[in-house]
């Protein structure tokens, strides 16, 4: 039980606001203010972003649409600095769903919600063990505007919640606004399409229904050199076409559906019923490492099969091509009104997120000629339904300035993860595998039989809210949430939130709270088998990760998981006039039991032989394993510095917008031995401690133009690589864009630009060329370049 009782941790802090389009770049003619209505983070209806008692962002439709990419990670991480997101080409399932962090914390320390409403997870967990939300399923032709919570809300909304909230809040706008768009990047490849539309319609007397479609077509993108030891095979062998480059790094190829649907529907005049809906549709394929003849045992001849060699199939050796087909999909729904003085919400929800792995271009060498070259490898399924009673009532007491406000609620969840065998082909031992063939299909083997299955997680949760004007100045919001799960028992935690105005124009926040994180079921149950590259001896190596509770991994000294627990602090103070507004925010956050992937065990025949028994894929040739475990302590603690303006000028409106965010990440304590080191770095340092952004746009009658700045400081990647640990520090760099518009009609928009305008490119990855690779995969920004894009929107 975590309450807030310590000296510590049970003292008022005084916190900063953010405005609500503090960290969002502005744009001609946009109209959000500080004064908007927020709906995170508090469960007043009344509240404005100036007036929330935490840090509230407000990244608006237009500003989402000053962003190239089609995918919302990219579009917060360009306007918000303490948001980051990588791109991991080759990375498995992480080349499609993208690991994105909130203040340098896990991809899954932050809660993601749609209408108030908690999003599902993506079945894909990711190489450090997190397992967030998709954020690429949703499309943005639906969404109104995005709210960003920097600050601890578990006490409030639930597990997850460390690093704080990003609430996506669906259009309820009627009429009918699309957009078309094309770009390419500066390298000519690349080429990008885009075609999105929205449309909504009233129904009776405050009713809605608003539908919304995106479909994006990605090429490949390559920022790739031939591998040396391909130049040295093609040499020795002239008569063999060796591809140049025999594999591609950089973005994959992808084909996207996205839509949404979001309806009201009164009913009388006291209660209203309501509900929505996203669905994905993905597509992707990506490059794996090239397999060298000369090097790879997959190559090898046996007397198992007479007269067959793997030359006869790839001749120039062969890369692999890991794909995905991803269906995502929820629906939520209820009833909300008035009665008694009470406002309540009765409502369910429900989601799913299905990944089909497949792999073309491969070989599974135990079989020999019965080998087919693509495979099914499997399938992962992650699947939420959630209950939520809400109400809340205006309390009057004497002693408050205000009414104050009271909002209690209960919450019933269940998670179910669930693990399909691919084909077995992708799977299984052939009879060659005693003469050393590899087995599984080579580059990812598929999920078997004895990995799939079904696991559930249930939770029950009940919260009580209460928010106090104490005086005209001085406002105090308390929470309190406790949640009992059926994996790892129960929870309390709580959350002070305190707010006083000097001025109209100045005040002072503050904020102490404690949060978790629960284990998931795909995190407890999960077992993966993948295949990496040695960059010194450019063998390939097989490294397992089984599940903390398999019997192998406890006789490693593999445990339970436990809850990840934080402790938050945050401090802070806004001020607007005018035009202006500008903020200052500090905050401090512990994290203990953070989660991580074990040491790596070296498999030694006797232990290889429990794999092959207990029926790990290509057990019979794997070099490592390991678990996921409780791992680490850590402390957060940064600063956001934001200012922004806004005006007439020149005779025109401009605006300019300038924010700065200092992370730094310190581990605290560590259960790991000195294999901890790279996990050490990757965590400290793996992220820029410094990001910043400025941009200017101005409008003066049908013209309008944006350019913007972004700087992401120096940062180190570490990565492990067989038996030597690859670690290189890169330098900080800024990237600009610009953009011009013109307002051809009343209705018909053009807008043409460039994003990294300069064609900047990080510092070359020195440690990676022996596999082709130039810049990092673990890049905190895109690495292809400058982009040069069109559009045109229509809106009626």
């Amino acid at each position: 039980m975590k309450l807030m009782t310590t000296a510590a941790w049970g003292v008022f802090a005084l916190v900063l606001s953010t405005q609500a389009h503090a960290q969002q770049a502005p744009v001609a003619g946009e109209t959000a203010e500080v004064d908007t209505l927020v709906v995170t983070g508090t469960r007043r209806v009344d509240r404005t972003a100036f007036e929330s008692t935490a840090p509230v962002d407000v990244v608006g439709q237009e500003a989402l649409k000053s962003i190239v990419s089609d995918e919302i990670m990219d579009k917060l991480a360009a306007t918000t600095p303490s948001f980051n997101v990588q791109r991991l080409p080759a990375a498995d399932g992480q080349a499609f769903v993208r690991p994105a962090t909130l203040r340098g914390l896990s991809p899954d320390q932050t809660l993601v919600l749609v209408n108030g409403k908690r999003r599902h997870r993506s079945a894909v967990l990711g190489g450090r063990g997190q397992q967030g939300v998709d954020l690429a399923a949703l499309g943005t032709s639906g969404i109104e505007r995005i709210e960003v919570l920097r600050d601890g809300a578990s006490a409030q909304y639930g597990s997850d919640a460390i690093a704080g909230v990003i609430n996506i809040i669906l259009s309820d706008k009627t009429g009918f606004e699309g957009y078309a768009q094309t770009g390419r990047y500066f390298a000519g490849d690349g080429d990008k399409t885009e075609i999105g539309a929205r449309y909504g319609l009233a129904i009776g007397n405050g009713g809605s229904v608003v539908a919304a479609l995106d479909y994006t077509n990605a090429e490949a993108t390559s920022r790739t050199r031939q591998r040396p030891d391909a130049i040295a095979f093609q040499a020795a062998n002239p008569n063999i076409k060796v591809p140049n480059p025999v594999q591609r790094w950089g973005q994959p190829d992808r084909e996207v559906w996205r839509g949404s649907l979001n309806m009201v529907l009164p009913l009388g005049d006291v209660a209203e019923a309501y509900g929505f809906a996203t669905y994905s549709d993905l597509h992707g394929v990506t490059d794996f490492n090239w397999r060298n003849p000369s090097t790879d045992s997959s190559y090898k001849t046996s007397t198992v099969f007479p007269g067959w060699s793997l030359n006869k199939i790839y001749p120039a050796g062969f890369s692999p091509k890991f794909g995905q087909d991803e269906t995502n999909a929820s629906v939520n729904g209820g009833v909300r009104g008035d009665a008694k003085g009470w406002s309540w919400d009765v409502s369910a929800g429900w989601g799913r997120d299905k990944v089909d792995y497949f792999l073309n271009n491969s070989i599974n060498a135990s079989f020999g000629p019965q080998s087919p070259t693509s495979f099914d490898a499997g399938s992962l399924i992650q699947e939420e339904a959630t209950l939520n009673l809400d109400a809340s009532r205006p309390l009057e007491w004497s002693f408050l300035a205000k009414p104050a406000n009271l909002a209690l609620g209960l919450e019933a969840r269940k998670e179910t993860y669930k693990i399909e065998a691919g084909d077995r082909y992708s799977w299984d031992v052939g009879p060659g595998a005693a003469a050393g063939l590899p087995s599984g299909s080579n580059g990812f083997p598929g999920y078997a039989p004895s990995q799939a299955g079904s696991w559930d997680q249930t939770s029950y949760a009940a919260y009580a809210d209460l928010d106090l004007p104490i005086t005209d100045k001085f406002n105090a919001d308390i929470a309190i949430r406790h949640e009992d799960f059926s994996e790892f028992g129960q929870t309390t935690d709580g959350k002070i939130a305190t707010r006083y105005e000097f001025t109209p124009n100045f005040a002072l926040r503050g904020a102490v709270s404690t949060g978790f994180r629960a284990p998931t079921a795909g995190q407890i149950n999960n077992t993966r088998t993948s295949q990496g590259l040695n960059t010194t001896t450019l063998l390939l190596f097989t490294s397992g990760r089984l599940s903390p509770i398999n019997p192998i991994s406890v006789a490693l000294g593999g445990k339970p998981l436990e809850p990840e627990e934080s402790k938050n602090l945050s401090l802070g103070a806004v001020f607007r006039q005018g035009g202006f507004t500008a903020s200052v925010d500090y905050y401090r956050i512990e994290v203990d039991n953070r989660f991580a992937v074990s040491p790596n065990f070296t498999v030694t025949p006797a232990l290889r032989a429990q794999l092959v028994a207990a029926g790990i894929p290509g057990a019979d040739s794997l070099t490592t394993v390991s678990y996921f475990t409780n791992s680490f302590d850590t402390r957060t603690q940064g600063v956001d510095v934001v200012g922004s303006w806004r005006g007439q000028v020149w005779g025109g409106r401009a605006g300019v917008t300038a924010a700065w965010n200092w992370n730094d990440t310190k581990v605290t304590r560590s259960k790991l031995t000195e294999v901890s080191k790279l996990a050490r770095i990757n965590l400290e340092d793996g992220l820029p401690q410094n990001a910043a952004n400025v941009s200017f746009d101005y409008a003066k009658g049908r013209f309008s133009g944006l350019i913007r700045a972004r700087w992401s400081g120096e940062w180190t990647d570490a990565q492990a690589n067989g038996t030597a640990d690859l670690i290189q520090k890169f330098s900080g760099k800024a990237l600009v864009d610009l953009s011009v518009s013109a307002q051809l009609t009343d209705a018909i928009k053009l807008t043409v630009g460039a994003e990294n305008l300069f064609d900047t490119y990080p510092d070359e990855a020195t440690f990676q060329a022996s596999r082709g690779l130039i810049y990092s995969r673990n890049a905190p920004y895109d690495t292809d370049g400058g982009l040069w894009y069109a559009r045109l929107s229509a809106k009626f």
